[in-house]
């Protein structure tokens, strides 16, 4: 609307410039005036409202704004005469307030008396605007409406995605509408005037195609999500999350989800976008990793891939707990939505054919993405392109949904293909082997009657032998009759033989001096000693030390007996002349041996060279046996050859006198 006050002002100002100015100056001048100041020369518009009025969108200079910096002005302030100059005609045909900012807006509505029966209400058509407070004239006052994403949902007057205000019964003069609006991030001020008959019209068609989307969504999820169970190939469940994902994220931009998932959990709603755009840039990823077979035909893609997937999930927790106004920094799913689209590219050149699909999908969503950047760069005017604009990232999603459901098909198409030329060499290389294999078995067939023919020869001549061999056996089990009594004949001798020959080599050994080689073939090891000593000791009898009781069992050292009474353990060596010794018991053998078969003569020198001995050790172990001896010598006189084992036993009188 033309402000004629504007007009007035800006003609006589330009008036006293020009007449300093020369003639062919002046009327530049003005032009140039009228074009430096479009605010004198238009005040706000008025919308009025007819009788076939349904809807209205407010824009450029039927709106006006206020900064308001600090975000501390009140109503009474800004709806003063004082504040009236400062709002300025909006110069886009939607004003953008700009994150936590707070921002002033009015507008005027004209209506004539005879429409009062008509009810008529204003509605906001971004939902994420946080605070919106509403000043509708109503008679001689205003009345205050609170709105906002971050009230509860049950608290709007209309259970509807969009924040709306019912007119009712305003007054037939002009009035102010005053909104305070304030976001935590970027808000589009779209103000829509509609009668209530219209918006219940739109409401119902907007919901309608709501259920289309977001049905569409759901069946190409269970069809996918079935392609999955049935083919276990993960690309259908990453597809299935990605789509979604897209769905979780339409929803909340919407309002959908906060109208009717979460509409008690405004915290939440303020966030859920983000997490929903995070799950999108993942499996699509994901998706792309498994479709264009990344891994295998792009290594180097495939790490920068890992590497981005595991950069934005430490990007979004780290916003999300620390700095969660950085979610609302949209522009970095760019980052995966290029990767994702230069990674289908790439493969395509490579060669893979699905990979095209995939392309032009992803290329329709970078259209989207790119539309949406130019409407918040100012470049597209919502009010201008409307549902186009608005909605244009829900219809490319749409249309990248059905061109990578094409891109998967394609694949299942080609390896189908592969399949069946995979099968169709099979059945060739089968037809090949089934040639063979009668070709073998003709020759087979020709090879097995030569060899019935030779095995029917072979088989006569056999006959022949095998009487031969039954004869041969006969004679020869009667041969081995006769050799197994003589072997029995020769064992019974060869034991009787053995016997006499340990008798005359004991008999040798207990007479004459031997070597220490020889003497060991008697009593080779301990366990020799042991059982000869054990003998010797317990010949007549076992008695306890300690109780006297004659019932033992065995104990813990090789050949000792334990009281079955007091549980006392005796040694073999207990009660001997090797008590206490650290000589090898072979080795004290032996030297019992030869000090009794020398009578005492030989010297402990020779007896340390003999056993290898310290001489120390032989001469206290050699005057022990000499003591022994001297003791026993009456008892040594007429005992033989066995004379050296009566040195053994010692009594406990007998070992005080020992040195």
């Amino acid at each position: 609307m033309v402000n004629w006050y504007g007009c007035q002002y800006v003609i006589a100002f330009s008036k006293f410039v020009v007449s300093f100015l020369r003639p062919n100056l002046k009327h530049i001048f003005i032009l140039l005036c009228c074009m430096a100041c479009p605010g004198l020369l238009y005040s706000q518009d008025i919308v009025s409202i007819s009788p076939s009025f349904k809807q209205h969108i407010f824009s450029h200079a039927e709106i006006e704004s206020l900064v308001d910096p600090a975000g501390n002005l009140t109503f009474e302030q800004v709806s003063s005469s004082n504040f009236s100059k400062k709002f300025k005609v909006s110069a886009v045909s939607t004003p953008l307030v700009k994150a936590n900012a707070v921002g002033w807006f009015r507008i005027k509505i004209a209506h004539a008396a005879k429409l009062s029966d008509n009810k008529f209400l204003l509605e906001f058509f971004d939902q994420t605007i946080d605070d919106i407070t509403a000043y509708i004239p109503e008679g001689k006052g205003y009345r205050v409406v609170q709105l906002g994403d971050k009230y509860n949902f049950g608290s709007r007057e209309l259970k509807h995605k969009n924040f709306e205000i019912l007119l009712n019964g305003e007054p037939d003069a002009t009035g102010f509408f005053y909104f305070r609006i304030h976001s935590t991030q970027n808000a589009n001020v779209i103000i829509v005037l509609r009668s209530v008959n219209w918006f219940f019209e739109y409401a119902l068609t907007e919901y309608f195609t709501f259920g289309i989307f977001y049905g569409m969504i759901l069946i190409f999820s269970f069809y996918n999500l079935v392609m999955f169970i049935y083919l276990r190939r993960l690309q259908y469940f990453y597809y299935v999350l990605y789509i979604l994902s897209i769905g979780w994220y339409e929803m909340c931009v919407d309002g959908i989800a906060y109208q009717y998932l979460w509409p008690n959990s405004p915290e939440f709603n303020q966030n859920a976008y983000a997490l929903a755009l995070c799950c999108i840039s993942v499996f699509a990823l994901l998706f792309t990793q498994k479709l264009l077979h990344v891994k295998v035909k792009a290594p180097k893609l495939n790490l920068i891939i890992n590497i981005i997937i595991l950069l934005r999930l430490i990007a979004f927790v780290c916003f999300y707990l620390f700095w969660p106004s950085f979610l609302r920094y949209k522009f970095i799913e760019a980052i995966p939505l290029i990767l994702a689209f230069s990674t289908g590219l790439y493969i395509y050149v490579k060669g893979y054919r699905p990979a095209r699909y995939f392309v032009i999908g992803y290329a329709v969503v970078f259209m989207g993405f790119l539309l949406k950047f130019m409407v918040m760069l100012g470049l597209v005017k919502l009010n201008h392109w409307g549902i186009v604009s608005y909605y244009s990232l829900s219809f490319c999603f749409i249309v990248e949904m059905f061109f990578l459901s094409l891109s998967i098909g394609d694949s299942l198409r080609l390896l189908k293909r592969k399949k069946e030329d995979a099968q169709l060499k099979i059945i060739k290389q089968l037809r090949i082997n089934e040639q063979l294999k009668d070709n073998l078995n003709k020759k087979l067939e020709l090879k097995v009657l030569e060899r019935s023919r030779e095995i029917v020869e072979q088989s006569t001549i056999i006959t022949q032998q095998n009487s031969q061999l039954r004869e041969m056996n006969e004679l020869l089990l009667q041969q081995s009759d006769e050799i197994s009594r003589i072997n029995n004949l020769l064992e019974v001798d060869n034991a009787e033989l053995k016997q006499v020959v340990e008798r005359i080599t004991r008999d040798r050994v207990m007479s004459a001096e031997v070597e220490f080689s020889e003497f060991n073939k008697i009593y080779p090891d301990k366990e020799s000693c042991f059982k000869f000593l054990a003998e010797l000791k317990w010949n007549k009898g076992y008695e306890c030390k300690k109780c006297g009781e004659k019932d033992w069992v065995k104990g813990a050292a090789p050949f000792s007996r334990r009281c079955l009474s007091c549980s006392y353990s005796e040694s073999v060596m207990i009660g001997t002349i090797f008590e206490n010794t650290r000589i090898p018991i072979d080795k004290a053998f032996y030297m019992v041996f030869l000090v009794y078969s020398t009578k005492g003569k030989i010297s402990s020198h020779r007896l340390s060279e003999i056993l290898q001995i310290r001489q120390n050790t032989c001469w206290q172990f050699g005057a022990k046996i000499k003591t022994l001896m001297n003791h026993r010598e009456k008892d040594l006189i007429s005992v033989g050859n066995e004379g050296w084992s009566k040195l053994i036993l010692v009594d406990d009188k007998l070992k005080k006198k020992q040195p």
